[in-house]
């Protein structure tokens, strides 16, 4: 596994982050003990930074991986990096932006009480709140600081002028984006801006939300829970045009040796503004094929084939809270 500062926090963080999304709700059901198992074979294979987030089933992700990471949290806490992010809140089935000083100290308390820590490496604002000032939100954040609740804050889902504007009051220090091969929108100012600034950069949906894992095939279909059910990303034509690239990038991962899900995974690692790729898995296997990723060089002939390759894809998006 390799490592690499994150941003300018001074934290040493696995080049492979484990994320826990999956185990929020949004993406159907999972064992617990598989999910269990799964974090812990990223902790054995070297990953010491993992991502969560209160809004990942309130409560459930966070204390799934709380439990996980237990035994190791008792003995070695200052060489494990947690990240987790607050600003959603469930008003009824609605998903609502909320970054409001109130909802912010709140969700920082519930998220120690359920990852069962006395700090947070990394907290992010999960979404830019347009009903909240962010000069309000930033001040909640530094105060947390203050109080040795959190040490780092980032965010996620925020675009440059919204970056620019929050860190009138407060440095921003990481960015969370959406970030895969069909989806590439934040390279045209995004990434830039992020590494004029040293801003720490973590992406998330690296596999393209299962996408570029390679299992796919345009008769598979995904479970009323599963948010993938709902996307057209997921079904139709683009689906299928999108698989098709898919197939050319798994012959090309073949050839090199490698599984299309760790060519992915490394193209991402390969750009120079890119510190971090979240990877999440259901199942300890999963986990396990996909860390090779973090230690493969992509040669340039290589990403010129790849580029060449996805002229034909088709871009996708993702679910806003709101969409959920």
């Amino acid at each position: 596994m390799k490592y690499t500062e994150l941003g300018r926090t001074s934290m040493a963080v696995s080049r492979i982050c484990c994320g826990t999304w999956q185990f929020g709700g949004d993406w159907g059901k999972f064992e617990r003990r598989e999910a269990k198992l799964a974090i812990r074979a990223a902790l054995n294979l070297g990953v010491n930074f993992f991502d969560t987030a209160q809004a990942y089933g309130f409560g459930v992700s966070e204390q799934l991986l709380g439990e996980a990471l237990k035994p190791d949290l008792k003995i070695r806490r200052d060489d494990l990096y947690i990240a987790t992010k607050g600003g959603l809140r469930l008003e009824g089935s609605a998903l609502l932006r909320d970054s409001s000083p109130e909802w912010i100290r709140k969700g920082v308390e519930d998220s120690l009480r359920n990852l069962g820590v006395e700090y947070i490496d990394l907290y992010q604002v999960h979404w830019p709140d347009p009903h909240t000032p962010p000069e309000a939100t930033a001040a909640a954040l530094k105060e947390l600081i203050d109080e040795c609740k959190i040490r780092h804050v980032g965010v996620s889902n925020f675009d440059v002028a919204q970056m620019k504007e929050f860190a009138k009051t407060l440095g921003v220090e990481t960015l969370q984006p959406p970030y895969h091969m069909f989806r590439r929108d934040i390279e045209d100012n995004v990434l830039g801006y992020c590494r004029d600034y040293r801003i720490g950069v973590l992406v998330y949906g690296p596999l393209a939300h299962g996408l570029l894992g390679g299992r796919y095939t345009p008769a598979t279909r995904f479970t009323a829970d599963d948010w993938r059910s709902k996307s057209p990303a997921f079904r139709g034509e683009l689906f299928e045009r999108n698989l098709e690239v898919v197939g050319r990038l798994k012959a090309l991962a073949e050839s090199l040796g490698l599984k299309v899900g760790q060519l992915a995974v490394a193209w991402i690692l390969a750009n120079p503004a890119v510190n971090v790729a979240i990877v999440g898995a259901r199942r300890p296997e999963q986990m396990i094929e996909i860390m090779p990723a973090a230690d493969v060089r992509l040669s340039s002939e290589t990403m010129d084939t790849i580029e060449t390759i996805l002229r034909d894809a088709v871009p996708t998006g993702g679910p806003s809270p709101e969409g959920m």
